[in-house]
C-alpha cells in the first residue's frame, strides 16, 4: 500500500513525471547498494528482536511523516525523495535482521518451512495491497493511506514486544570488532557452495525477475491491451508465486538440487511465456512461472541460512540481500534497452536464456569435479546429488 501511494503521490506532485518516479524508486534502493553489507554486520552484532523494533519504529515514523505532509497539503516532491531514501536506510538493516530472525523464532529444523510461509504471506500482501491501496486512494485520498500504513506498524511492534525471549532460539551476538565486514566477505569467498548460490541468484534476479517491466511491455506492445490486462498478468504471476511458496512450505528440506532444478524450470518457462502467441496463453503460463520462481527464491534463501554458522548468518544474508535486491536495478535498464532494440518479446526470452545459461555456467565453472564428470556422462541425478 505504501509503495502504490508513494508512486501516486509523486505523479500528483510532478504532474505525471516518469523521471521523478524513477528517482524515487532509485533513492529507495540506493542505500541497499551503498550500505547493504553493513546491515548484515549490524544484524550479527546486536539482538535481532531489539534491532527489528528500532527499524520497524523508524519505518512507521517515516510513513506517519509522509502521511501528515500529504494530508495537510504540505508535501513536496523533495520530501518524498528524502523519506524514500530514509526508508531505504531502515530497510538496509531490517532486511538481513528479519531474514535471520526466522531461525531464532522457529529453530533450524523448521527454518525452510518458515521461509516458505513468509514468502506466502509476502505474496498474499503483494496481491491484496495494491488493490486495497487503489480503493483507499480513490475513496479517501493518498495521505490517509500513509497514515493507515503507519498505524499498522503498531501491530508489528506489539508482536515483537510480546515475544517471550526464553522461548526463542537465541544466539549470542558477535562482539564488536574491526574487520567484521571483510571477515564475512572472506568467509563467503572461501565457500564454493555459497558462491555458486550467489552467482546463480545474481543472474536470475538481474535478468529473469524483471516482471513488472516485462509483463507491462508484453501486455501493452505485443497484445495491445490496457492497464487492466497488465494488472491481471501481474496478479496471475503473484498467484503462481503464492502457490509456489505454499508448495515449498510443505518441504522439510530445501537443498541445492532443488535450487538448480527450479532455476532450470524457471528459465524454460520464462522463454516459453515470451513466445506465447496470444494473451490468454501468456497469462496462463505466468502461473507455473511464478511457482518455479518462488521455489527458486525460497530454496536459495534456505540454503544460504542453513549452511552457515549463526555468528556469520547476518553478514551472509546481508550479502545475499544485496545480490538479490540490488541486481535488479542493474539488469532492468539493460533488459529494457534490449526490448527496444529487439522487440518486447525479447525482454522475457533473454531473461529466460540468461537464467538457463547461469545454471549451466555455474555448474561448469564452479561445481566440484564429480559434478563435471556427471555432466560429461549425462547423469543428471548424480550431478544434482553432488551439488547438494
Amino acid at each position: 500500500m505504501q509503495r502504490v501511494a508513494q508512486d501516486w503521490l509523486v505523479l500528483d506532485l510532478t504532474h505525471g513525471s516518469g523521471a521523478a518516479l524513477g528517482i524515487t524508486t532509485g533513492l529507495q534502493f540506493l542505500p541497499l547498494l551503498l550500505f547493504g553489507l553493513y546491515g548484515g554486520v549490524l544484524a550479527d552484532r546486536y539482538r535481532k528482536r531489539r534491532v527489528l523494533m528500532v527499524t520497524q519504529a523508524v519505518m512507521g515514523v517515516l510513513a506517519l511523516v509522509l502521511g501528515l505532509l500529504a494530508v495537510t497539503g504540505s508535501a513536496q516532491v523533495w520530501h518524498v525523495y528524502a523519506l524514500a531514501f530514509g526508508l531505504g536506510l531502515a530497510t538496509v538493516v531490517d532486511n538481513p535482521t528479519r531474514q535471520t530472525f526466522a531461525v531464532e523464532m522457529v529453530g533450524r529444523a523448521d527454518l525452510s518451512n518458515a521461509i516458505a510461509l513468509n514468502s506466502a504471506i509476502f505474496n498474499m500482501a503483494r496481491i491484496l495491497g495494491p488493490a486495497v491501496a487503489g480503493v483507499l486512494i480513490a475513496a479517501i485520498g493518498t495521505g490517509p493511506v500513509f497514515l493507515v500504513n503507519a498505524g499498522s506498524f503498531g501491530a508489528v511492534l506489539l508482536g515483537l514486544y510480546l515475544m517471550r525471549e526464553d522461548e526463542l532460539n537465541l544466539r549470542e551476538p558477535v562482539p564488536r570488532a574491526k574487520g567484521q565486514l571483510r571477515e564475512g566477505l572472506r568467509y563467503v569467498r572461501q565457500r564454493r557452495d555459497l558462491v555458486m548460490v550467489l552467482t546463480l541468484v545474481l543472474f536470475v534476479a538481474a535478468f529473469g525477475m524483471n516482471f513488472q517491466m516485462t509483463t507491462a511491455l508484453m501486455s501493452r506492445q505485443v497484445f495491445h491491451s490496457g492497464a487492466s490486462s497488465f494488472g491481471l498478468a501481474s496478479t496471475m504471476l503473484a498467484v503462481g508465486a503464492l502457490s509456489g511458496s505454499l508448495l515449498a512450505a510443505r518441504r522439510k528440506n530445501l537443498r541445492m538440487r532443488l535450487l538448480f532444478a527450479a532455476a532450470t524450470v524457471f528459465g524454460v518457462l520464462e522463454i516459453a511465456t515470451g513466445l506465447m502467441p496470444d494473451y490468454v496463453s501468456f497469462v496462463v503460463l505466468l502461473v507455473p512461472t511464478g511457482i518455479a520462481l518462488l521455489t527458486f527464491n525460497t530454496a536459495a534463501n534456505a540454503v544460504m541460512q542453513l549452511s552457515v554458522p549463526s555468528e556469520m548468518r547476518g553478514r551472509v544474508m546481508g550479502l545475499y540481500m544485496l545480490v538479490f535486491a540490488g541486481s535488479s536495478p542493474i539488469g532492468s535498464p539493460l533488459i529494457g534497452w534490449l526490448a527496444e532494440v529487439f522487440g518486447p518479446r525479447s525482454s522475457m526470452i533473454i531473461g529466460g536464456v540468461v537464467s538457463l545459461a547461469a545454471v549451466f555456467g555455474v555448474v561448469a565453472v564452479m561445481a566440484p569435479r564429480p559434478a563435471l564428470d556427471a555432466v560429461r556422462a549425462g547423469r543428471l541425478r548424480e550431478l544434482l546429488a553432488t551439488t547438494r
